[in-house]
């Protein structure tokens, strides 16, 4: 089954920012376009807006004035849903809603012909109930772009459950052939990226309303010492917090109140104060013309210690060890069965944050996890009330040793990154698991979609398969009401990566 042939028409309904974005990118791919919306005159409006963002790609070069207007010529704003009755492709980006886009597709299926492939544009709803209410729902499947759909790159096929394979691999490859990077999803709350990045977004807000950290830190941290392009408050600021929001409650709904789902009340309070972020000018943080953007928590400087006593070799932060010896810190080995921590001269230990609480111990520091200690330009320190300054501030001057600057937070299991990424990876292998999506296409979903540094399955291939489960059963152990617990599906993905007996 191969792509749409463009010269066969596609139909957009619904000519809001999302609509226009996909018009435009079937536009410029060369189909001829039809644009719908049920409020008179919309659609004309939504077509000049199509025609001035040509305009602009132009100006830029990306863009012949030939093909801007040839494009326009194709563009067809429509005031009757029978304006769209020769369409090969529909797709809907109308309102969030079931039953409002239940009977659009009962309208749209006596109009257009029965080889019309439909397709909904829903981040949150399920496509199999959409599709449930069609005739023929085997044509009908899930296109899910992304905002600004004109640029960014990944579009989510979603197979309903009683989606056609010749249906879905239609859309798959004239996704493709829009010059967009598709990938194979089964229908499930939230999708792919959707559902895999919540814990992005719910572990920062856990850290927060557990007093650990600010925001302005916490989103340092992620990206800083994390390598995400924004931190979880500032994005969320950019999507709308009532978005953000809206998605994680649906998500959690469709998997019946799952814990490991369960919504921020402190983003509950900013929606129900009207504080949504940018476009009301305020949301985690001040947005108004003029405002200081607040500072995270950097350490004061304080002096690196002399030499460090590494104590095992320190697993998926072994590369500090060469980082510590080129800013002339002396490292000195010792075995230690199951150590893995740096021993500092006043008796202190630095720990890689394993999902335990400093308060557990005497003396310990945690630090975080970085994607790239070498390039990091942050990094978070962990400690308990007890811990002893002299502890504290060695541990600080070291890593400041390094060229890093310094957070030190509460104590939290797990602190920042470790456990975000922890998380995401297991839901990632939780979702291929269950036949969502191959783990080659999670990866591709996650860096494409939400512009994470690494996929899921690149983290875990970086830091081990059993990291993220050892991680989470300490934090499931200190806080057993299931928001962290590992699924099963991650213990047996460790398991595979072991060699093991063939009988108990």
């Amino acid at each position: 089954m191969t792509a749409l042939d463009l010269s066969s028409p596609v139909a957009v309904v619904g000519a809001g920012t999302m609509g226009q974005g996909i018009a435009q990118v079937a536009l410029v791919a060369g189909h001829p376009v039809r644009l719908y919306d049920a409020a008179p005159g919309r659609a004309r409006e939504a077509a000049a807006a199509i025609g001035a963002r040509l305009d602009r790609l132009v100006e830029k070069e990306r863009l012949t004035a030939a093909g801007r207007d040839a494009a326009r010529a194709r563009l067809l704003p429509v005031e009757e849903l029978t304006g769209l009755a020769d369409c090969a492709l529909v797709v809907e980006a109308v309102l969030e809603r079931l039953d409002v886009k239940q009977e659009l597709f009962r309208v749209l299926e006596d109009v257009v012909p029965d080889d019309c492939l439909l397709a909904t544009n829903t981040s949150s709803l399920s496509v199999t109930a959409i599709g449930g209410a069609l005739r023929l729902p085997g044509r009908f499947v899930g296109l899910h772009f992304f905002n600004p759909a004109p640029l960014l790159p990944l579009v989510e096929v979603v197979s309903g459950s009683a989606t056609d394979v010749t249906s879905a691999t239609r859309a798959y490859e004239t996704a493709r052939a829009w010059g967009k990077t598709p990938v194979a999803c089964a229908d499930t709350p939230g999708f792919i990226v959707n559902r895999v990045a919540r814990p992005f977004y719910a572990e920062a807000f856990a850290v927060y309303e557990s007093q650990g950290a600010d925001p302005a830190t916490i989103d340092a941290v992620l990206r800083e010492s994390g390598g995400f392009r924004m931190g979880p408050f500032e994005l969320t600021d950019l999507i709308g917090q009532d978005v953000n929001e809206s998605v994680t409650h649906s998500v959690w709904r469709s998997f019946f109140q799952d814990a490991r789902f369960t919504p921020s009340l402190a983003q509950r309070r900013l929606v129900e104060s009207g504080r949504l972020g940018r476009k009301t000018g305020r949301g985690w943080y001040d947005h108004a013309d003029g405002a200081e953007r607040p500072e995270p928590h950097t350490a004061d400087p304080a002096e690196p210690p002399a030499y460090v006593i590494a104590e095992g070799g320190l697993g998926p932060a072994s590369e500090l060890l060469a980082l510590i010896r080129e800013a002339g810190v002396e490292v000195r080995e010792r075995d230690e069965d199951g150590g893995t921590r740096l021993v500092l001269p006043g008796g202190g230990k630095l720990v890689l944050a394993d999902g335990r609480t400093t308060a557990e111990f005497r003396d310990v520091v945690h630090f975080d996890l970085a994607l790239d200690y070498r390039g990091a330009t942050r990094i978070a320190l962990s400690h308990a009330r007890h811990t002893s300054p002299a502890a504290v501030a060695e541990a600080t001057g070291l890593f400041q040793a390094l060229g890093k600057k310094v957070s030190v937070i509460g104590d939290v299991p797990g602190m920042i990154v470790a456990r975000t990424v922890a998380r995401i990876v297991d839901l990632a292998v939780e979702a291929v698991a269950r036949g969502v999506a191959t783990e080659d296409d999670v990866d591709t979903a996650m860096r494409l979609g939400v512009n994470y540094p690494l996929g899921p399955f690149e983290w875990s291939r970086r830091l081990g398969r059993g990291w993220a489960g050892e991680l989470l059963d300490e934090l499931h152990g200190i806080d057993p009401s299931g928001r962290c617990a590992p699924s099963l599906a991650l213990h047996q993905y460790a398991c595979a990566a072991d060699e093991r007996e063939d009988t108990p």
